[in-house]
């Protein structure tokens, strides 16, 4: 999956530190979906976006300081027409590409940035049922069956041996729901990654922070939590494709019991930004994380002295003194990446899932998989959980 450029610096990434490994680049706040636990075009709608030559100088940047992976998020990055080209800039200077979609992305632009390298995907998948995924959307009719049929053309365009994900945001509507989505990604030969809804208040906006109170967890819903991750670790025991580490699953009860996380305990209660991870906003400006952006003087990405900038101990100090003031996220990717790095289990784990490209042999073997036949596996899940 990951080319011999990208291993290397994914390797010294995890075990000398020595390198980013992972960055958020906010290429638009523009969406076409209004999601319920969302706030990103509202949040980033400040700022304006990078053109092409910026993000060819971006991703030399990048490359320049080490970045094994960039995740190419939004917003709804499917939106920019020029997608298929800032996937290229990035796989030319040997950074492995993600991309994230709500599932709303055109086939002809699907396949034109696989042609260019984006052989990584992850589309938001929050239930099974049509109707409320729609609702979680903002209303957004038939939302789901476009999901869907995104997943049906990417099992046609997509390399057998490649990395398909089902991006799950958990909240007290989908809570029920979210075992199904596992056992779906399951049988098309998908990984699942959880993320709890976080909320935000009105005065502080934040890019994936909603402002809809109804999303945070009641205390009489703290059992139903409970429950369903004790049963999503014996499903990935059993051989579930449910990608998230124990220790992060822990952690996402206590993010949503208001109880303190511990996946940042080993770096001194801050987590690993500047030096592991970091996002850009749509502009190229460099930020903390998707939460927070590096008061004082903008430090744009795309400019040549970034790289040297980057590695100087006052811009780290700068970036580090908003890591140290944050009570913590759950956003999968930032802990995921720190508690791989910093946990051996969760080491050997992930390399389990990345370094063993015929794991999902036998699910990718029935690809193409057509609408119809996604449809017939979502409506079997959910047809043996109203019989249980």
């Amino acid at each position: 999956m990951f080319s011999l450029a990208s291993t290397r610096r994914i390797a010294s990434g995890l075990i000398l530190h020595a390198n980013p490994l992972y960055v958020q680049f906010y290429i638009t706040a523009r969406c076409n979906l209004t999601c319920q636990q969302c706030n990103i075009i509202y949040a980033n709608s400040d700022v304006r976006e990078c053109n092409l030559d910026e993000v060819e100088q971006i991703a030399a940047n990048l490359s320049r300081i080490g970045v094994a992976i960039v995740l190419l998020t939004g917003g709804e990055p499917f939106v920019r027409k020029d997608l298929p080209e800032i996937v290229r800039a990035f796989v030319k200077h040997g950074i492995h590409v993600r991309m994230q979609t709500n599932g709303l992305a055109s086939e002809e632009a699907l396949a034109k940035c696989i042609e260019y390298g984006g052989n990584d995907i992850s589309i938001s998948l929050d239930t099974l049922k049509p109707n409320l995924q729609d609702r979680i959307n903002g209303e957004v009719n038939d939302s789901w069956i476009r999901a869907i049929k995104t997943i049906s053309t990417l099992t046609r365009v997509l390399p057998a041996k490649t990395f398909g994900a089902l991006g799950c945001v958990l909240s007290p509507d989908n809570i029920e729901d979210v075992e199904d989505v596992v056992r779906f990604g399951t049988a098309i030969g998908w990984y699942t990654s959880l993320v709890p809804a976080h909320v935000a208040h009105p005065s502080q906006p934040m890019n994936f922070r909603t402002y809809d109170k109804r999303l945070i967890f009641t205390p009489d819903q703290y059992p139903r939590v409970a429950t369903l991750l004790r049963r999503l670790k014996r499903l990935k025991a059993a051989g579930a494709s449910l990608y998230d580490s124990d220790e992060y699953l822990d952690d996402i009860y206590r993010f949503i019991t208001n109880e303190p996380t511990t996946w940042r305990r080993k770096n001194n209660g801050v987590c690993d930004s500047p030096s592991m991870y970091f996002a850009i906003l749509p502009n190229g400006a460099w930020a903390v994380c998707c939460d927070h952006r590096l008061p004082g003087p903008p430090v744009p990405v795309y400019d040549a002295s970034f790289p040297e900038v980057y590695r100087t101990a006052s811009f780290k100090d700068r970036a580090v003194s908003v890591a140290k003031s944050c009570s913590g996220c759950m956003f999968g990717s930032y802990p995921e990446i720190t508690i791989t790095a910093r946990y051996w289990s969760a080491m050997f784990e992930r390399a389990r899932v990345f370094m063993r490209p015929g794991a999902m042999r036998k699910e990718h073997a029935k690809w193409p998989l057509s609408v119809e036949v996604l449809q017939s596996i979502a409506a079997d899940i959910l047809a043996r959980r109203d019989a249980q």
